[in-house]
């Protein structure tokens, strides 16, 4: 398998592990097995079309102006030594587990608009997908390759919550698991940062 595909896959897949709300809201629908296929898909065609403009738009970007290439390297490698921290510092400081109240079922509209919102209303997803995978995407020649690994691991990612979100339950119930969980994300970001700044 192409190593820009598994680079590629391995980024996304850890970009994307962090529990935030866009996590926790499709997590949650899994727990109560609803609309689960539609708000899986929808997450992970946003990723795709996000992707898909951060590796494009890069390459062209880098070919139109060599300079940006090692500032974006730079920036990027800098960016996840930061976002490493912070997942090894949560770990250190004990995970927390999420708040899986129960409430009244929803309507697949509801269930859309909201898993929309906290995909394209959350800046941080043009610095992830955009940004950070479009820059980094840049190192490597066969970007395509490089694109799809991310994109596959978007697909993988979502569909695997959603619908695993049953079985996780009782692991995730635990807190020590949050704080292997924050570990394994901050050592792979660490890595990926050591390979852009060695390259």
């Amino acid at each position: 398998m192409s190593p820009a595909f598994l680079s590629g896959f391995a980024l996304c897949f850890s970009l994307i592990l962090a529990i935030g709300a866009q996590n926790a809201f499709v997590l949650r629908q899994g727990l109560r097995r609803e609309h689960v296929f539609w708000v899986c898909l929808t997450c992970a065609v946003s990723d795709a079309i996000l992707i898909a403009t951060g590796v494009a738009g890069f390459g062209a970007m880098v070919r139109a102006v060599p300079q940006l290439e090692p500032i974006m390297r730079y920036g990027g490698a800098a960016f996840l030594i930061g976002y490493g921290a912070i997942n090894i510092y949560n770990a250190y400081k004990g995970g927390a587990a999420l708040d899986m109240a129960n409430g009244q079922s929803t309507s697949l509209t509801a269930s859309m608009a909201t898993v929309l919102a906290f995909t394209w209303l959350n800046p941080h997803v043009y610095l992830d997908t955009v940004v950070l995978v479009g820059a980094v995407s840049a190192q490597y020649d066969s970007r395509i390759w490089f694109g799809a690994g991310a994109v596959s691991a978007s697909f993988v990612f979502f569909f695997g919550l959603g619908y695993g979100a049953r079985l996780l339950t009782p692991l995730f119930a635990r807190p020590h698991a949050w704080q292997v969980l924050d570990l394994g994300i901050g050592a792979t970001m660490w890595m990926i940062a050591i390979k852009l700044l060695i390259m």
